[in-house]
């Protein structure tokens, strides 16, 4: 692997300096596109959605669990995805490792929850098994494919007026990276992610994207499994 300059402190120093000017234009680039999503119009939710909760039914407004704002994950757990019965989808359970405690959502009258086609005596089990606590919920109609995550995971926002609920944002593919802290941490690191889309310098490590992930009690298993690469290179709607 050839390595890039190796230099004094001082240089070191300098071009640290450098980056961070660009550094903190994509800051506040960022911080200009996220006032451009609370800026997005919303649309009105009136169809009723049922789910199943560890209470028993619940409508998409029980969701918001008396909160103003409700964030929902649509999490792969389910037949015919791989790790079925004992595991999620890996990419989905990467997910679920780095939520933290709800209380800080909350603070900001804001609730999160998960949301699969497992029955819940599978999804406490792999809650259990796992060390997750955030609420996850059983979809038992067509809010997966009205809200855009039947066939890929991603990230719906609503708003409730009162009884009335509207959709305000929505995510899916990479842009559910940013609910992960795993991600920014390797983009820190001068060998990155480590794959194969990244550019980087010639003869650094890299593999396919998606396919290095497993679940946090598996790693060092043989990898790839055959059938999580099938999952991950079929993508959204056969796009990345």
């Amino acid at each position: 692997m050839k390595t890039p300059p190796i230099v004094s402190p001082q240089e070191w120093e300098a071009a640290r300096e450098r980056l961070l000017g660009e550094e903190k234009e994509l800051t506040r680039a960022r911080d200009a596109l996220a006032a451009k999503r609370r800026r997005m119009p919303w649309t009105a939710v009136d169809k009723e959605y049922a789910f199943e909760g560890p209470e028993g039914g619940a409508s998409l407004l029980d969701l918001f669990g008396g909160h103003r704002q409700l964030i929902v994950y649509r999490a792969f757990f389910e037949p015919g995805v791989f790790g079925w019965p004992d595991h999620a989808c890996r990419g989905c359970s990467m997910v679920a490792d780095h939520v933290g405690h709800l209380a800080h959502l909350r603070a900001r009258d804001t609730t999160l929850v998960f949301a699969s086609r497992a029955p819940q005596p599978d999804i406490e089990r792999v809650k259990a098994r796992m060390g997750w606590t955030m609420p996850w919920y059983t979809m038992t109609d067509g809010f997966d494919a009205d809200f855009g995550v039947d066939e890929w995971h991603g990230t719906n926002a609503f708003i409730r007026d009162g009884d009335k609920v509207f959709r305000t944002y929505f995510v899916n593919a990479r842009g559910d990276e940013a609910l992960g802290n795993t991600w920014s941490y390797l983009d820190m690191t001068a060998l990155g992610r480590q794959e194969t889309w990244e550019d980087s310098p010639e003869g650094y490590p890299q593999t396919p994207p998606y396919e290095w992930w497993n679940w946090h009690d598996a790693y060092g298993d043989a990898e790839p499994a055959p059938e999580w690469t099938a999952q991950t290179r079929r993508g959204p709607r056969g796009q990345r």
